[in-house]
């Protein structure tokens, strides 16, 4: 098994190169996808939020109001570590649950926004970093509906263009077109596939 992490800036194309790789024949593991699945109604995670935080952070249909929780929690440094300490170790677990199911002969690609800012990069065999102009971002973002100030906001909470491109094994830049991105990725697959290869036969 190749253990890839896979992250980029807001408005990179992360999501994009994501997709792509399954269409390949790679296993995508979404860590936002994990992160929901943890605190779904019902789970033991979303009990010991509501134990720790109160019934205010529920919505009327008991799922997880979370943008109530995200007020409390960016207030209060405290409270955003009582949360980590309850989300992170169960999305870790499933993660690796998902990866044991993915079988030994699989590339395994973990999709982390925040790879680089919880210095995650020494836990993976490859780490691939999608990379685009801080103009490019902020362009991508404005046709989402955000201001420039929001888009540059946004930008600046993450780690920077550096501290990403630092953890970068392998870099996909992905400042050009639609049918660019197409190109690289599938670049991408051939020399995951190749160091895929060189680590069973090494």
């Amino acid at each position: 098994m190749l253990r890839v992490g896979l992250t980029g800036g807001i408005g990179a194309g992360k999501s994009e190169v994501a997709r792509r790789l399954v269409l390949h024949g790679a296993v995508v593991i979404d860590a936002d996808l994990v992160a929901r699945e943890v605190v779904a109604p019902g789970t033991p995670g979303l009990a010991e939020i509501v134990r720790t935080f109160g019934d205010g952070v529920l919505r009327p249909d008991g799922s997880l109001d979370r943008d109530r929780l995200a007020e409390i929690v960016f207030a209060q440094p405290e409270s955003r570590a009582k949360l980590n300490a309850i989300v992170h170790p169960r999305v870790g677990e499933r993660m690796r649950e998902l990866e044991r199911a993915a079988g030994d002969v699989a590339i395994v690609v973990h999709d982390i926004p925040l790879l680089a800012e919880n210095n995650l990069a020494a836990g993976f065999d490859e780490v691939v970093v999608v990379d685009a102009p801080p103009g490019v971002q902020e362009e991508r973002l404005a046709k989402r509906g955000l201001s420039s100030e929001q888009a540059r906001a946004r930008i600046a909470a993450q780690a920077t263009r550096e501290q990403r491109l630092a953890v970068a094994s392998i870099i996909v830049d992905n400042a050009g077109t639609v049918a660019d991105l197409d190109k690289r990725v599938a670049e991408l697959w051939g020399e995951l596939r190749r160091r895929a290869r060189k680590r069973t036969t090494a």
